[in-house]
């Protein structure tokens, strides 16, 4: 190491940790590497060190070089990728620390959808020493015309928080951007960094480019063992733990009381609704004048950025966020971490918890909030698992065929390429290494004519080939469309919310933006009705062009924002787990005494089920009949399987009315007695839940489905087939879904072999259909079935029961409203 790395170190009472050194030998050899080490271990100043210490060996040399014919600026040296923009801003700040203490002569900067036109443009011809972006710029760098010079010097890319990345539809453009990068840079090398960790050689293998018919090259890995364990507790309190819902309303004054004694608390929840009820409600018991912050990606990004710099200067006791907080930001003040409701992962968990006490030697503290009685079971088994070092991160899956043909309109946008050289660069890609050239051809042919059926069509015509046998942009106008619509992330279309001066006055131009919501709120709105946004409750006004106008209210009881998105799906891991303590009564004992008590009443009036079965029950209440079921297989898998299963009832005359979906159970309800049909063996319950089901009568009714065509909507989406962004207009979410809709129908009926519908049928495998995880469950229970015919309800039921034509209440169970009816269900299952 330098000796003026080495005084700094000492300056500040440090020594280099040994995996720090590591890090630097690993550079000084040209090795990629992953490295995986916990909260506080100083990971983000180990993949950096080897960069600085290059850049000051360097500061001597002119930062102009000559390149062809003129004089360039250098290129960028380090390219740090982030999965959230808050972390690269914040990783941004922690390193520019030692460049100022030091006094180098390095230049870092940020490029997120935050950062400025200009500051953006201005970076393709005077880039910084190390840049910290995103997998979106990623994607929009590598097409742009300055993309060779920009990269020609570039040394190393760092992954944050690389198993956040790398499990989604944006680890496969980021896997398709580093491919291209390889081709700029083939001499650069690849830096992971990660605390949790589920398959480190999954990781190691992304890192390196794949080679056809060759053993999968693996960065090499440097683990840092250590750490202190997590101090982790589930909330005791005295309030009855409600049934159902998940707002934990019960636990607000035990969770205010436990905020009063923490420094800085971080308060997680899985929603932006659930963060806008949370962080209203704790402020209208206030009574400490707790500084109380809140902060989800909906808010204006100055309003994000302020509190952020807040936390950093020790300016408040508490937070409220969602995901946009969770991964690697350090805020070394924070002592306590609290998540309210379920985590739904135990890797989730273990992430968010990381957050408090950010150093290696001190435990992060964490309380749990469950918020009904079955998140209590899965609260348990996540803290169990975080004990054990139990993870769960999802496997990379194969790469999507949406994001692929985005990337090849790229590609053509970057500049005219040659099938066979980008098919060999794609195939590099860690999720695409098994993409066989046929499929490749098929994507390549969809960009250039929208497919068969819309050939027809010269809107769809993005690419053409020309006699030299290169794919060029068929108009410039593509291009720029393209810049306009990267990305994975599809969300609903958003409208601005602008705070008007004037309740009275017409459309106002010069009042403050507070966000962004999604459209489809304020459709549902009529003028004068108020809800909770920032904090704040607000008046809905008017929608002018892009921006609904609002004025602040003084109504105490406004509706809460139902954000697009939803709940996390439980886990697998965390779903094997729950069942295993059901089936446990000696694990109990770690449990409330009001759950336990729960538990052990079902074992009475029916049964509990061992950890491998399917427990059936059937039971009549009023004019009605019901059939519940407990798979505890996630709300998605549960959903298509209530869809499927009703089908099936039809055809057995069953006439079932409908059916409601938890992450735990299934509740299904119908005019006639469901238990007589398993009575009398018609059919048996084994061929009801047979795995046939997956066969022609998924077929059937996927050809019909609201979320299969969804599903399409959003590929198409990704896929460049349809716009959301235009220069200077945005669609509608109704103009994107009709669209959306009309193709679909084509597809369906003239191209069933489509490539964008083999997409589809691929994301609903693992997305909102969790076909794969359904089958999983059905072959699994396969012969190991349990039926229970009762005269009433169950203890266990008592949760769907209450999901079973209750009116939420802005999106949110209110368990105030569901008590009496809890008490009377729960004393007719003792009945």
């Amino acid at each position: 190491m330098p000796a003026s790395f080495a005084a700094w170190f000492a300056a500040r009472g440090w020594a280099p940790r040994a995996h720090q050194l590591e890090m630097l030998e690993k550079a000084r050899d040209g090795r990629s590497v992953l490295l995986i080490a916990p909260t506080g271990a100083g990971k983000t100043l180990a993949g950096f060190l080897p960069s600085l210490v290059d850049l000051a060996s360097r500061a001597t040399l002119p930062r102009l070089t000559a390149r062809g014919r003129g004089l360039a600026r250098r290129g960028i040296h380090t390219l740090y990728i982030s999965p959230l923009k808050a972390l690269a801003v914040d990783v941004a700040r922690n390193v520019e620390r030692p460049i100022a203490e030091m006094g180098l002569n390095i230049r870092v900067e940020t490029r997120t959808g935050d950062t400025p036109a200009h500051k953006r443009q201005r970076q393709k011809y005077d880039p910084p020493d190390i840049l910290m972006t995103t997998p979106e710029q990623l994607e929009l760098l590598v097409a742009a015309r300055e993309a060779e010079a920009l990269f020609c010097d570039l040394t190393t890319v760092i992954f944050d928080e690389l198993h956040a990345l790398v499990t989604s539809k944006r680890g496969e453009l980021l896997a398709l951007g580093l491919a291209r990068l390889r081709r700029l840079a083939p001499g650069a090398r690849t830096v992971g960094l990660s605390a949790t960790v589920a398959n480190p050689d999954e990781l190691r293998a992304w890192l390196m480019p794949a080679r056809a018919g060759e053993t999968m090259p693996l960065a090499d890995l440097i683990t840092v063992a250590g750490g202190a364990t997590p101090e982790i507790s589930i909330l005791a309190s005295e309030e009855r733990i409600p049934w159902a819902g998940h707002s934990a309303r019960y636990a607000y004054g035990d969770l205010y009381q436990a905020l009063t004694r923490a420094k800085l608390t971080l308060i997680f929840v899985n929603t932006r609704s659930q963060a806008e009820m949370l962080f209203q409600e704790l402020w209208s018991i206030n009574d400490n004048n707790l500084k109380i912050a809140l902060h989800h990606g909906s808010l204006d990004v100055a309003q994000r950025r302020k509190v952020e710099a807040a936390m950093a200067a020790g300016g408040l006791d508490a937070v409220v966020a969602t995901s946009t907080l969770d991964l690697g930001i350090d805020w070394g003040d924070v002592d306590l971490v609290v998540h309210v409701g379920a985590p739904k992962g135990a890797s989730r968990l273990a992430q968010r918890i990381g957050r408090a006490n950010h150093r290696m030697d001190e435990p992060s503290r964490a309380i749990l909030v469950p918020a009904n009685r079955f998140e209590v079971l899965e609260c348990q088994a996540a803290l169990d698992a975080n004990y054990l070092g139990d993870q769960d991160t999802p496997p990379i899956r194969a790469g999507g065929l949406d994001v692929l043909a985005q990337h090849v309109l790229g590609m053509a946008v970057a500049a005219p390429f040659v099938a066979d050289d980008l098919y060999a660069e794609v195939t590099s890609a860690h999720p695409y290494r098994a993409l066989d050239r046929t499929t490749f051809d098929r994507v390549v042919d969809f960009v250039a004519t929208g497919g068969y059926a819309l050939r027809a069509y010269e809107r769809y015509a993005k690419i053409r080939q020309t006699k030299d046998g290169t794919w060029r942009v068929s108009n410039p106008d593509i291009a720029q469309v393209w810049r306009l619509n990267v990305g994975t992330i599809v969300e609903m279309p958003k409208l601005k919310v602008r705070l008007a001066f004037s309740a009275r006055r017409g459309p106002v131009r010069g009042g403050r933006i507070l966000g962004e919501m999604e459209e489809y709120f304020f459709e549902t709105m009529a003028p004068g009705d108020t809800f909770l946004f920032g904090g704040e409750v607000l008046k809905f006004l008017f929608i002018h062009e892009t921006e609904a106008i609002v004025a602040r209210s003084a109504d105490t009881s406004p509706r809460i924002p139902v954000y697009a998105g939803g709940r996390f799906p439980l886990s697998t891991f965390l779903a094997d787990k729950v069942r295993a303590m059901l089936a446990d009564p000696t694990t109990w004992n770690r449990l409330p005494t009001q759950v336990a008590e729960w538990l052990d009443l079902q074992r009475h009036v029916s049964i509990l089920p061992k950890a491998s079965d399917l427990l059936i029950e059937t039971f009549p209440r009023g004019d009605l009949h019901y059939m519940v079921a407990y798979p505890f297989e996630g709300r998605l898998a549960h959903q298509t399987l209530g869809m499927l299963l009703t089908r099936r009832l039809e055809r057995l005359k069953a006439r079932p009315i409908g059916f409601v979906a938890s992450d735990y159970a299934i509740g299904i309800w119908g005019a006639d007695d469901m238990g007589a049909l398993f009575r009398h063996g018609r059919p048996s319950l084994q061929q009801l839940f047979d795995e046939d089901m997956l066969g022609d009568d998924l077929d059937a009714w996927m050809a019909e489905s609201y979320l299969l065509k969804r599903t399409f909507r959003n590929c198409a989406v990704v896929a460049g087939l349809i716009e959301q962004r235009h220069p200077g207009q945005e669609k509608s979410g109704r103009q994107i879904t009709v669209n959306a809709d009309l193709v679909y129908d084509v597809l369906r009926s003239h191209e069933p072999d489509h490539i964008l519908l083999q997409a589809t049928w691929a994301d609903a495998a693992t997305g909102l259909l969790d076909i794969r995880r359904l089958g999983d469950m059905l072959a699994r229970v396969k012969g190991r079935i349990i039926h229970r015919d009762l005269d009433h309800i169950s203890p266990l039921a008592v949760p769907i029961m209450l999901d079973i034509g209750k009116v939420p209440v802005a999106g949110e169970a209110d368990e105030s409203l569901l008590a009496d009816a809890a008490d009377a269900l729960i004393a007719e299952a003792t009945g």
